[in-house]
């Protein structure tokens, strides 16, 4: 058993694991109606499917730090002998999955000593420096070793040494077992769950489990992207917004023209997660009001005739929408780190289905959404917002934006703009949210909404945009906030009137209209240096946000969450 040094102070432990420091989202209970109400197959299902949900979650911790598991089994064999420092480092562990994270301050999380997170978390070399990563790729290119690189750089390999060399090893190769043992799983699930559809598509996700071949992930991420009318809800999740590694290879322009003239295109790693959750049908047809709207939103984005994207004015729009019950959330979509997945929007747009004609699913998560505390909320809207304008504000407008954000990620520029290194993931953030905020003038025109709605969600939005501290820019979603909350205020959508935020309602629509077609335009070029300079130009603290942080870091004490899964734990057993 490897030792570690735990890094936290009990003092510490003790307020980070307080109920007042450590928020509660509570998924379903094993008496939940959403639960008991389903049919006995489907019951029986749920059972495979949150154990293969925590395969991948396992998975995935190692994907995240080389230590992960390590120190969870240190953690497990210390509260054993009645380490209370272990356990409540077991909490947050837990709670983070992971040994490494960030708060709701941006302050950086290390569960142990000397064990920090790197830029390539667990899926590079420990040891591996960017000057090293780029010169092996250099030397490797140089003496023809195309295939290899092209393995390194896939979204879907780890990266060892092999002697003065790297490979690059397919997830499901490197993690056969539990890639296995996650499709038995799937294969059980699919033999009792009643409909057929989605057992179609558990099969074929059982299958990509067993060999390493990205045409079969491609095959049942297409089909998943169908799902519509199904009971159930079971996702791989894959996106790459942990990876600071692969993004920096564009920095090199030796090397970036290397990869250039051979066309391999260095896509960040995937980390994994799994969702596992019940569909709630009023919900679903909720969300699918947009759905008719969406190619002639696509008709108004910013430069449409420059790019293809993935939803066509003129044709059958391929996007599956489904409001979810959460079961569980393993990985990478469970991970709840200074805050947590409200809806997801897959595949990205790097993703091989899309390339063989599938289309996209959003998926939104119901219980994470959910506000517990309503006197806590109005107490930070008197504290922040115009008292004038609290009419406007509703928790409900932010979920009608986050179904607009989500969409908004299938307009645009379809390519996966790689070229735009570690400013892709702000640069495609900050697209979503203009996307969606940009067109509620139009839709409140089609009928959409209603002139009150409008108002709300604008209000909403800008109420919504301030953080408690500045993020690093490791930290894309928070990044964005700050460059869209500096845009907005330079060009007077909003002003702090004896402290407190004032929206300009009508001139904020227009203002996400200038901020989106910016960032279209930067996505179409994919230089560098533009998506560069246009953050930095943005990304700027500002003594309002300052203002606004104190008075939110008094109200909300919170510095993280934790995910409470009754009816997951209960079906594991």
């Amino acid at each position: 058993m490897r030792n570690f040094e735990l890094n936290l102070s009990m003092e510490e432990l003790e307020k980070r694991t307080h109920k007042d420091y450590l928020i509660t989202k509570k998924f379903l209970k094993p008496d939940s109606p959403e639960y008991l109400e389903l049919a006995d197959g489907d019951k029986q299902a749920l059972k495979h499917l949150v154990k293969a949900a925590n395969h991948i979650g396992k998975i995935n911790m190692q994907l995240d730090c080389h230590d992960n598991v390590e120190f969870e089994e240190f953690l497990v064999e210390e509260i054993k002998k009645g380490n209370k420092q272990a356990e409540l480092t077991k909490i947050l562990f837990d709670a983070q999955k992971g040994m490494n994270a960030i708060d709701t301050m941006s302050t950086k999380i290390n569960l142990a000593k000397g064990i920090e997170e790197l830029p390539g978390k667990g899926v590079y070399p420990k040891d591996l420096s960017k000057a090293e990563f780029h010169e092996i790729l250099t030397r490797m290119i140089n003496e023809n070793k195309i295939d290899e690189v092209k393995k390194i750089l896939t979204q879907r390999s780890v990266v060892e040494r092999r002697g003065e060399y790297l490979v690059g090893i397919d997830y499901i190769d490197k993690f056969r077992s539990e890639f296995e043992l996650a499709a038995r799983e799937l294969e059980k699930a699919a033999e009792v769950s009643t409909n057929e559809d989605f057992n179609e598509y558990l099969r074929l996700q059982a299958k990509a489990f067993l060999t390493a071949d990205p045409m079969l992930d491609a095959y049942a991420d297409k089909k998943w992207a169908t799902l519509q009318d199904t009971p159930l809800e079971f996702t791989i999740t894959r996106e790459n917004y942990e990876d600071e590694m692969t993004g920096t290879i564009v920095e090199n322009s030796e090397l970036k023209e290397l990869l250039d003239k051979h066309g391999i295109s260095p896509t960040p790693k995937d980390f994994l997660g799994g969702r596992v959750g019940i569909v709630n049908k009023q919900g679903t047809e909720a969300l699918m009001a947009i759905k008719k709207y969406l190619p002639e939103i696509a008709k108004n984005m910013p430069f449409a005739d420059e790019y293809e994207q993935n939803i066509s004015p003129d044709k059958d729009t391929k996007q599956t929408m489904v409001d979810v019950d959460m079961v569980q959330a393993s990985g990478d979509v469970g991970e709840y780190r200074g805050g947590i997945t409200l809806a997801e929007n897959l595949p990205n747009d790097d993703k091989l289905s899309l390339q063989i004609g599938g289309g996209r699913r959003n998926v939104y998560h119901r219980q994470i959404r959910f506000v517990s505390d309503m006197k806590k909320l109005q107490e930070r809207l008197d504290e922040i917002l115009d008292k004038n304008q609290h009419q406007y504000y509703l928790n409900e407008a932010d979920h009608w934006f986050t179904i607009g954000h989500e969409n908004a990620h299938s307009l645009g520029p379809k390519k996966g703009c790689e070229g735009l290194g570690k400013y892709r993931n702000i640069i495609e953030e900050n697209k979503a949210d203009m996307g969606a905020l940009a067109f509620v003038d139009l839709l409140t025109e089609l009928g959409m909404y209603s002139e009150e709605q409008r108002k709300q969600m604008i209000v909403t939005f800008i109420a919504d945009n301030f953080l408690k501290s500045k993020p690093t820019l490791s930290q894309a979603h928070r990044v964005r906030t700050v460059m869209q909350n500096n845009y907005f205020a330079n060009r007077g959508a909003y002003e702090l009137v004896d402290g407190k935020i004032h929206v300009n309602i009508d001139k904020v629509v227009p203002i996400a209209k200038e901020m989106l077609a910016e960032i279209v335009r930067i996505q179409i070029n994919e230089k560098f240096e533009e998506a560069e300079k246009y953050v930095n130009d943005n990304f700027i603290w500002s003594d309002n946000m300052e203002v606004i942080a104190q008075k939110l870091q008094k109200i909300n004490k919170a510095l993280n969450g934790r995910l409470e899964t009754k009816l997951a734990d209960e079906l594991a057993k």
